[in-house]
């Protein structure tokens, strides 16, 4: 599984430090929340919410520089659109990866 990086963070502050903890001080914030709002939403089944959380986590995945795990969760986005969920576990196990990740930085 590939791992989350600063290197898109790095080229969007171009060396300045404050705008790089800026950034991650977003991610680190709304991070969790947004994954407990969709563990809310999918708790409940609500299809439209669970996507909606899903396409807000999408652009976290991206900002940390996965690329596969982004394809992933455009995947099962697609899928909850038509009431599936498939790619669920793998979408759980990205956010699990970024969780570990984001307390190490």
């Amino acid at each position: 599984m590939e791992q989350p990086n600063l290197k898109y963070i790095d080229q969007l502050a171009r060396g300045n430090q404050s705008i790089k903890a800026e950034l991650i001080d977003v991610i680190k914030t709304e991070f969790p929340n947004e994954k407990e709002a969709y563990f809310k939403s999918l708790t409940s089944k609500e299809f439209k919410k669970i996507e909606a959380n899903v396409h807000r986590l999408k652009h976290k995945i991206s900002i940390l520089g996965l690329e596969i795990s982004y394809k992933k969760a455009n995947e099962f986005e697609h899928n909850l659109r038509e009431l599936s969920l498939k790619g669920q576990k793998d979408f759980e196990n990205i956010l699990i990866s970024i969780t570990n990740y984001i307390e190490t930085i």
